[in-house]
């Protein structure tokens, strides 16, 4: 939208190779003002009594289109320059009119689209052109006897020669001036709605970076508020178990082993699984969640599912094993999310659940039959993609995600693991 303000914003200066390019265009029109001048000059264009030297008729030519090599760099100089030095060219008779006029042109236009300071490029535009009407008028009265001579001689006098003299030369410049003076402005409203634009752009990926950094962050959060607990049970364990070796230490030995054994383990575990828990931490502030869903609660989301309408198929492979609890509840996450996502994104009518136990690992896969995009998800304010990855990083896990080559999307993460440790000889 226009807006009046014209101090609010300034155009970026030029840059070095619209420098240069704009040297290269000065020194050019200079040469094609020269090579105008001697085309001019031989057909006796510029032959009068009073007519200055061949070498004035040159340096005119030159100073009045040169100073374009730095149009961008100085507009407002170099508009008043070009603009004096034309009206000297025509007082002193040695003006090569054709490509003068159009470098004069490009001057006034250059300071309305590249003008930094906007009132100052107005009112020096626009004392510009007030001063080529004046000198247009001043022409007219010192040249008056000779201009009316020249004009009336083959007048056909189908209108009155000088009403239609004063017309024609006035309403040329007024729309040679006009169309200036407003397509520089365009220029320059083009230049700020651009500007804006890209602004605009930059503030958005801006938003957007700082938006998934805190989905980052705050999923970062979640892991480890779920690791805090699964560290604090073990370390609940522990306790338990050392005190009951304490207390059969002296009368059973062997039981004491068997506690002390399972204090190891759960060292083990424990401290497993805080190295994760230090790894995903990026935050702070917040209330412990409790940690109860794990790989035997997936069966309880394909019945949901179910329940919403969808078909489903569900299954397991392999031989399931105690997992940590670290590693079950993310593959319980990713599973709910995948199948959220199918729900709310995707317009599935089929769902696929695999659970597979392998060598050290253990994978999830989640596909459907709908037209998922991971876009939304990672936008729907929910774990989303953004915390699928998060979590498979925790676990140093794989994660694959995208539309399926005959349609539908899948979700497949493998999650490495080391085998859990029996606790079996809890004491009582």
């Amino acid at each position: 939208m226009f807006s009046w303000n014209i101090e609010e914003w300034r155009r970026p200066g030029p840059t070095l190779a619209q420098r240069r390019t704009d040297l290269w265009i000065g020194i050019g029109v200079a040469a094609v003002a020269v090579l105008n001048l001697f085309l001019s000059r031989s057909v006796g264009m510029l032959h009068t009594e009073d007519a200055p030297a061949r070498a004035e008729q040159i340096a005119w030519a030159v100073a009045t289109t040169l100073p374009l090599a730095w149009r961008r760099r100085r507009p407002d100089a170099v508009a008043l320059i070009m603009s004096a030095l034309f009206i000297g060219g025509q007082v002193r008779g040695a003006q090569e009119q054709q490509v003068t006029t159009y470098a004069l042109y490009a001057a006034i236009y250059t300071l309305g689209a590249w003008g930094p300071v906007r009132q100052r490029a107005r009112t020096i535009r626009l004392g510009i052109i007030a001063a080529m009407f004046g000198w247009l008028t001043v022409a007219f009265v010192t040249q008056w006897d000779e201009i009316v001579g020249e004009s009336f001689e083959g007048a056909s006098g189908e209108l009155p020669v000088l009403w239609s003299l004063v017309f024609n030369n006035y309403f040329v410049n007024i729309i040679f001036f006009g169309s200036v003076y407003l397509v520089g402005d365009a220029a320059w409203q083009a230049a700020r709605r651009l500007n804006t634009v890209e602004s605009q752009a930059a503030a958005l990926r801006d938003a957007q970076a700082a938006e998934a950094e805190r989905a980052v962050i705050g999923e970062r959060v979640r892991i480890a508020r779920e690791l805090h607990d699964v560290v604090a049970h073990h370390v609940s364990v522990m306790g338990i178990q050392a005190s009951a070796c304490r207390r059969a230490l002296d009368k059973d030995p062997a039981r004491a082993r068997t506690a002390l054994t399972a204090i190891e383990e759960g060292a083990r575990t424990a401290v497993d699984e805080l190295r994760r828990m230090l790894g995903a931490l990026r935050a702070s502030g917040a209330t412990a969640e409790a940690a109860t869903s794990g790989v035997d609660r997936i069966p309880q989301i394909a019945e949901s599912a179910r329940e919403a309408g969808l078909t489903v198929h569900s299954a397991v492979f392999g031989d399931p094993v105690p997992l940590p609890d670290s590693v079950s509840q993310t593959a319980y996450r990713i599973v709910q999310e995948a199948v959220t996502n199918a729900l709310k994104h995707a317009h599935a009518r089929t769902l696929d659940i695999r659970v597979r136990y392998l060598s050290g690992l253990v994978e999830v896969d989640v596909t459907d039959d709908g037209r998922g995009t991971s876009d939304k998800s990672e936008k729907s304010g929910g774990m989303g993609i953004i915390g699928m990855r998060e979590r498979v990083a925790v676990h140093d896990g794989e994660l694959e995600n995208g539309p399926r080559p005959g349609g539908g999307y899948r979700v497949r993460a493998r999650l490495p693991y080391a085998p859990a440790l029996s606790m079996a000889g809890d004491p009582q």
